[in-house]
């Protein structure tokens, strides 16, 4: 999705350009986003592996196998990242959403709900957790569809919530809430008020929605040029929440600059 190989081959092939990036925070901190060619690439019903990574389902559970070295600015050695994720919905949701009234962009909540089990040897931690799986796919790029986009999601004390809004290329604005019960199907709720939050160091605006427009940052994970992922604690419906929220603007992202520097931290693969 922000392969700038990708972008510059024309995204003729997607394939040729797979990549699983692995984001961990604190103080074992871990980045990887190595971009694969396609014969490192194998498709099947249950699994896709990308060389030396898979993703696949067994059982009602997704587990990622994780085989990465990490990548950082200025620094050639780079680390081993060696683990497994495992991911349990609590429900799967089967319905997807169009973000765009000409269906060119997908949004699909497959667990809005979820139990996380996690174990690193390299580097050497573990934790058990709450969690959340969805997938876009679209049939034209991000940054031909859209400008700014802002997403959230919560557990609530039943279900999950999700917010997200930005304005779409023509300049058009959406916003919407869909509130997802214990058994995973959604329905759409009440849009709560507009809370800012302060920019980023890169001045990335970002926003959320909470009751009486009021949420508070407590810490802000990814810091990037045109992307950033934080959490938050909010109120929403009533409960008291802790939400993961992102802020994403796909006209930086497309800025001569950033794409300059987007191979530093995702390098490519020759095989």
């Amino acid at each position: 999705m922000f392969s700038p190989y990708y972008k510059a081959s024309g995204r003729g092939d997607p394939v040729d350009h797979a990549s699983l990036n692995v984001a961990l925070y604190g103080p074992h901190s871990r980045w990887t986003m190595t971009e694969r060619p396609r014969g490192a690439v194998v498709q099947e019903r249950d699994t896709l592996a990308i060389s030396p990574s898979a993703v696949r389902w067994i059982g009602d559970a997704l587990e990622i196998d994780i085989q990465e070295r990490d990548k950082r600015v200025g620094i050639p050695w780079r680390r081993r990242v060696r683990g497994k994720v495992r991911v349990l919905p609590e429900a799967l949701n089967p319905i997807s959403y169009a973000l765009d009234p000409s269906a060119q962009h997908i949004w699909h909540c497959l667990a809005p709900r979820a139990r996380i089990e996690v174990v690193f040897d390299e580097p050497s931690l573990s934790w058990t957790g709450r969690a959340y799986l969805d997938s876009n796919h679209g049939s034209e790029s991000l940054e031909e569809g859209f400008n700014v986009w802002h997403w959230s999601r919560a557990h609530l004390h039943e279900g999950a919530v999700v917010c997200y809004e930005g304005t779409r290329r023509d300049g058009s604005h959406f916003a919407s809430a869909i509130r997802f019960d214990r058994f995973g199907l959604p329905e759409s709720a009440p849009l709560a008020l507009a809370a800012p939050l302060p920019n980023t160091l890169w001045q990335m605006e970002r926003k959320t929605r909470a009751d009486r427009g009021h949420a508070s940052l407590i810490k802000t994970w990814e810091d990037a040029p045109f992307y950033a992922r934080s959490t938050l604690s909010s109120k929403l419906y009533g409960e008291q929440v802790v939400a993961v929220q992102e802020s994403l603007d796909m006209r930086r992202f497309t800025s001569p600059i950033v794409q300059f520097m987007l191979p530093y931290r995702m390098p490519r693969a020759a095989g």
